[in-house]
């Protein structure tokens, strides 16, 4: 059930926003809390996990994997296989705004996404039909409380990349950041900033100001991995040192939904990963989050060779649940 209108509650946001600016809060950030905004995070009805055990509900991994995994709130990607992402986009925002919940989404469409990495390539054709691509997302959210996860590893993943290919990628990066600051009022969006065990924190701080952090909410930190909560709070905590020498901080949130038994170094479907904490305010970070779908393959590798980045399986989801 709603507490009250959108437009009242949107109101009264700003107007408590408004208070923390004297506080100390960037005036970008001066717009309604999501999460005063709504009552707990949107459970998808339509995750693959939840999908997968309505059409195998015999499978003796089925309940496992509905209590421990569909049955929780997790964020829904959108990219290049989303169809019109202004309809799309719309229509999740809509169903969530409808159960007075918060929900959470990734946009993922970069051109050369995952450049360095391969498994995940793809994204837009070009950077002006991704600038229509992230406007029309933005848009399609429009004042509905929701939280925003930009482009997951975009700045990690330079290592194969020219100076002139990163100047666009912070362009595009950018220009998704004004996007969502001024289209999305109700809308906490936070830039990647990838992983403890990727990109050290002065050098993301860098990055992360030069794509347009100072616009947004904050970063996002171990996105499909598998870092402790622990080592992904001092990671984010080194970035915000870092961030201080251009003469800001931001917050933060925390990718929980593989880390439970933290990393053995390897990123690509692992052996003996398991489920993290379920999503919640505070927990060590603003937020932690189940960004990466528990179940969702990182690529055919690991230990589901088979199945290609993005698609359920559901051994590694049920390998998540136990620790296998």
């Amino acid at each position: 059930m709603r507490h009250a209108p959108v437009a009242l509650r949107c109101a009264l946001a700003v107007v408590l926003a408004g208070a923390a600016v004297g506080a100390g809060a960037s005036p970008a950030l001066a717009a309604g809390d999501p999460l005063a905004l709504t009552n707990g995070f949107y459970v998808d009805p339509n995750t693959s996990a939840a999908t997968w055990v309505a059409s195998h509900r015999a499978d003796g991994r089925a309940a496992s994997i509905k209590t421990s995994i569909a049955d929780r709130p997790m964020a829904r990607w959108f990219g290049n296989w989303s169809g019109d992402i202004g309809q799309a986009v719309g229509a999740f925002v809509g169903a969530a705004d409808q159960a007075d919940r918060l929900p959470v989404l990734v946009a993922y469409n970069l051109p050369g996404r995952d450049a360095c990495g391969g498994h995940s390539a793809g994204g837009a054709g070009s950077p002006a039909a991704y600038y229509t691509w992230i406007s029309a997302f933005a848009d399609a959210i429009k004042d509905r409380p929701a939280i925003v996860i930009v482009e997951p590893d975009a700045l990690g993943d330079f290592a194969c990349m020219d100076a002139a290919a990163i100047s666009t990628r912070n362009d595009l990066l950018r220009f998704a950041s004004t996007q969502f600051r001024d289209r999305s009022p109700n809308t906490w969006a936070y830039l990647d900033a990838g992983n403890a065990g990727w990109v050290a924190a002065n050098v993301m701080a860098g990055r992360l100001h030069a794509a347009g952090l100072a616009n947004v909410r904050g970063f996002s930190v171990n996105v499909s991995n598998y870092y402790t909560t622990g080592q992904s709070a001092t990671y984010g905590s080194s970035v915000n040192a870092a961030l201080s020498r251009h003469g800001y901080q931001r917050s933060y949130v925390i990718d929980t939904s593989r880390n439970g038994n933290g990393s053995n170094g390897q990123w690509c479907n692992p052996a003996g990963r398991r489920i993290g904490t379920p999503p919640q305010k505070g927990g060590g970070a603003e937020l932690l989050l189940w960004i990466k779908a528990p179940g969702e393959s990182d690529g055919a590798c690991g230990t589901a060779p088979g199945s290609p980045a993005g698609s359920f399986d559901p051994q590694l989801a049920y390998n998540l649940i136990y620790g296998y």
